[in-house]
């Protein structure tokens, strides 16, 4: 049966014919490139005995299969993977939750992986005198809506202005007063003569599902994720 027209996009995708619906179709994971994905081929390679890293390593292509396990696995830009995983491109995903609070998908979170561990921090030039009274600073920053919600909930007027790379300096050069960025050791921001005056956010990644999906798969996608929550227990030597 065709899926209603008016349906949310994610689940005509997912409903389509061929897409999502045979039980013994392969369940795509979205990873993100980078040393996220080092980290999660590890949480994957424990929990289930396949590394995407190896398997996607020396192709060209950006997926592969493990059909012993029945997972495809993708590789792609961090910033993508929610959309992919939103609009069922693929069931599953990793994605830090910077990403997934500044974009607020729709989308099921039932895992905090534990890796990829960082932070969203406000930082100011080291040193810098007060601003007057009643100047609203000017923040750069990536994170908009992040820094939008610091800077209103604690009443703060602020001018946020966007940036997609480089944020660091921009104090240096006068186009804003602070910024709003992620930092995991905070040598970035030494070097450029920043100090952190608060944290935002912690960050770490999350396993994200697709909702139409994880109706579609229940069970297969419960115990993918049973398997890697115990994988990510072991990692922090929990005993869970």
């Amino acid at each position: 049966m065709r899926p209603a027209a008016n349906a949310p996009r994610s689940q005509r995708r997912s409903a389509a014919p061929g897409r999502a619906s045979a039980p013994d179709e392969l369940i795509t994971v979205a990873l993100p490139k980078g040393r996220l994905l080092e980290e999660a081929s590890a949480l994957f390679e424990r929990a289930l005995g396949v590394s995407p890293r190896e398997l996607l390593h020396g192709t060209r292509r950006l997926a592969a299969q493990a059909p012993e396990v029945g997972l495809r696995f993708i590789s792609i830009r961090a910033a993508d993977v929610a959309s992919y995983v939103e609009h069922g491109a693929a069931e599953v995903g990793v994605a830090g939750l910077d990403v997934l609070r500044e974009e607020q998908r729709d989308l099921y979170e039932p895992l905090d992986l534990g890796i990829g561990r960082c932070a969203v921090v406000v930082a100011w030039p080291k040193g810098a005198p007060p601003l007057p009274k009643g100047v609203a600073p000017r923040v750069a920053t990536k994170y908009v809506a992040i820094a939008a919600r610091y800077f209103a909930e604690r009443s703060l007027p602020a001018e946020i202005i966007e940036l997609h790379g480089s944020i660091e300096v921009a104090p240096s050069l006068g186009l804003a007063d602070a910024i709003v960025d992620i930092t995991e050791t905070g040598e970035t921001l030494r070097a450029n003569g920043l100090t952190v005056a608060e944290k935002v956010l912690d960050v770490s990644a999350r396993l994200i599902v697709n909702r139409v999906a994880l109706k579609l798969h229940a069970e297969r996608l419960r115990r993918l994720i049973a398997a890697l929550r115990s994988a990510a227990d072991g990692r922090m030597g929990g005993t869970s």
